[in-house]
């Protein structure tokens, strides 16, 4: 059997070093050189306020065109590097910003797989990819540089200080008051963002949901009333969004106004300070310069308000994520199963509830066993299956290969020997071979012709229009429902897997269908492996010797073949029932197996 596990995706296992905060860490030199960057820039930032003070100061009393010009050229030059080194901080933050995105990607995406089937409340709103993004698209524009601006606040504060203390006291007040001003926006805006950003999630639940069932809507009307639900959801989004708006606008309006205030304040306290000889003229220009450049950071953050609440919201969703599968990622690699499936008191409940749908269900299987599960829809069938190839957990109980549980095996190295076929198949984008290999394929062509030959479906893809190598469209729309449980069923297969679980796998499937399942069957257990199928028709029993028997959630009966059915089905009809037609007598049969 190839080893498959080194796919696209990569372990939680393996990326265990690559957490959240280890990321963070990973880009923390990088950050040094942009805060060092920052105060270069920050530095060159008083040369406004240098030029102009001495134009006023000395270019003018002494009328020297040549200090003027050698003054300028200075100006130019040092506007030149600081320039420069700007851009070269940009583009240092976008890199930080793909190198987190890098260095998380996969483990995200992995997180973003595995979220569903914890089905809580809280995984239901946990965007990781999205999240990921949001964290990369701040680091990567202008938000940082606000962090890395805003400690040299009291820097320009201290040189306008400098040049006279009554233009110190007053740019400090107003420092203050802008400050707070921007701590109250952000209280204020706390929670109509958080509430803005659960109306978009369900605003965007709402219409993947419509997508997904685009058949069902158009078929039975549905558009007006998802309409009216739409607009619902809609009407809530926009009211928080203009509220988050309405704080951020009144904060940016109000700071605006205020620094422009306090500018003008400035000028004319330097103006009364020149009056009154105190300060010289070049003292009006550079304070109301200084006071601009220390107050930009502030200006700054009310411009980017909205991503840094974003960025602090997307990081703690993701932060959590990752913790949640922190415990995951410290398993040791097991050796192949290849002896025994042994279930032990197993009580299960979907995700996100407590109430138990199967409780207290136990049984044994051998090498080589092939197991029917039988019962009435809602008996708990499918729920079961789900926690014996490890896609539901239990609530108590276990499930073991060769004495390991499930929770022992890593997800990526379990799903090499466990074969899967659930209810409703579902097909990826891509071609037949990609579906059958689980997108491996490319280097095992035989691997994905033993699987189609074992599926019985060989002939039928060469005879599709380009082979195996036939797209089957998003969901397998290519195709007929036939032939995607059958592509289902080689993906199943494919790598001789120890355990193969297939959920109703003839639900779609024809009489030549119904053959090739059997033979599958029939091929898995001469291998040594162990088959569990979910029936509903008798046809699915071929080549089977377990029957399970499900009711109302509890195992109601478990034994051979002969011995379940012996009590399950008769296998004549009563005198009385002896006028009617043989298919009748089969239908009522058929519909018994749902005991």
């Amino acid at each position: 059997m190839r080893d498959r596990d080194r796919g696209p995706i990569m372990t939680l296992r393996e990326g265990r070093s690559l957490d959240l905060r280890s990321a963070v860490v990973g880009c923390l030199p990088a950050l040094v050189g942009v805060g060092l960057f920052s105060a270069v820039i920050n530095v060159l930032a008083l040369t406004g306020s240098v030029y102009m003070l001495q134009v006023y100061d000395r270019v003018l009393p002494s009328q020297s065109v040549p200090t003027l010009v050698g003054f300028t050229v200075g100006m130019l030059g040092l506007y030149a590097i600081y320039g420069l080194l700007d851009f070269v901080r940009l583009r240092v933050l976008v890199r930080i910003g793909s190198r987190l995105h890098r260095s998380l990607q996969q483990k995200v995406f992995a997180l973003s797989l595995s979220l569903p089937l914890i089905g809580d409340a809280d995984s239901v709103r946990m965007q990781p990819l999205r999240d990921l993004d949001q964290l990369r698209g701040f680091l990567s524009g202008l938000g940082p540089t606000v962090v890395f601006d805003a400690p040299w606040i009291p820097f320009y504060l201290v040189i306008i200080y400098l040049l006279h203390p009554a233009l110190g006291v007053l740019a400090t007040v107003g420092a203050i008051v802008v400050v707070l001003l921007t701590v109250v926006a952000e209280l204020l805006a706390r929670r109509p963002a958080a509430r803005a950003s659960e109306a978009l999630l369900e605003q965007r639940t709402l219409a993947e949901s419509g997508r997904r069932n685009a058949e069902v809507v158009q078929a039975m009307g549905l558009s007006a009333r998802l309409g009216q639900r739409w607009d619902a959801v809609i009407h809530g989004y926009l009211n928080h969004q203009e509220r988050l708006s309405d704080i951020v606008g009144a904060a940016g309006s109000l700071s605006k106004t205020l620094r422009m205030a306090l500018q003008s304040l400035v000028l004319g306290l330097g103006a009364y300070l020149v009056i009154g000889g105190e300060a010289s003229p070049g003292v009006i220009i550079a304070s109301s310069i200084l006071l601009g450049r220390s107050l930009a950071p502030v200006d700054a953050a009310i411009a980017n308000w909205r991503g840094f609440l974003a960025f602090r919201h997307s990081y703690s969703q993701l932060a959590a994520a990752m913790s949640a599968f922190e415990g995951r990622n410290n398993l040791m690699e097991l050796p192949p199963p290849q002896v025994m499936l042994a279930v032990e008191e197993l009580t299960i409940a979907p995700p996100g509830l407590q109430k138990p749908t199967v409780v207290s269900v136990s049984f044994q299987l051998s090498r080589g066993a092939g197991m029917a599960i039988l019962g009435p829809s809602g008996s708990g069938k499918t729920t079961l299956v789900r926690a014996l190839v490890g896609v539901w957990q239990p609530l108590r109980g276990t499930v073991r290969l060769d004495g390991a549980s499930l929770d022992q095996w890593n997800s990526e190295r379990l799903g090499i020997h466990i074969g899967y076929l659930p209810q409703d198949v579902e097909l990826f984008d891509g071609t037949v071979a990609d579906n059958i290999s689980r997108f491996g394929g490319k280097d095992d062509p035989k691997g994905v012709l033993a699987a189609a030959r074992a599926a019985g479906i060989d002939k039928m893809i060469m005879r599709m229009p380009e082979g195996f190598q036939t797209r089957v469209g998003e969901g397998g729309m290519a195709l007929s429902g036939g032939q995607r449980q059958l592509i289902g069923l080689a993906r199943a297969l494919y790598g001789d897997p120890f355990l193969v679980v297939l959920d109703e796998p003839n639900s779609n499937l024809d009489v030549e269908g119904d053959a090739s399942l059997a033979g599958a069957i029939l091929a898995v257990r001469q291998r040594g492996g162990i088959v569990i199928i979910v029936a509903h028709r008798p046809s699915a029993l071929t080549n089977i010797d377990k029957v399970l028997v499900m009711s109302k959630g509890m195992l109601h009966s478990f034994g051979s073949r002969e011995d379940v059915l012996a009590n399950v089905i008769r296998p004549f009809p009563s005198a009385a029932e002896r006028p009617f037609s043989r298919a009748v007598v089969e239908s009522r049969n058929r519909t018994e197996l749902n005991v």
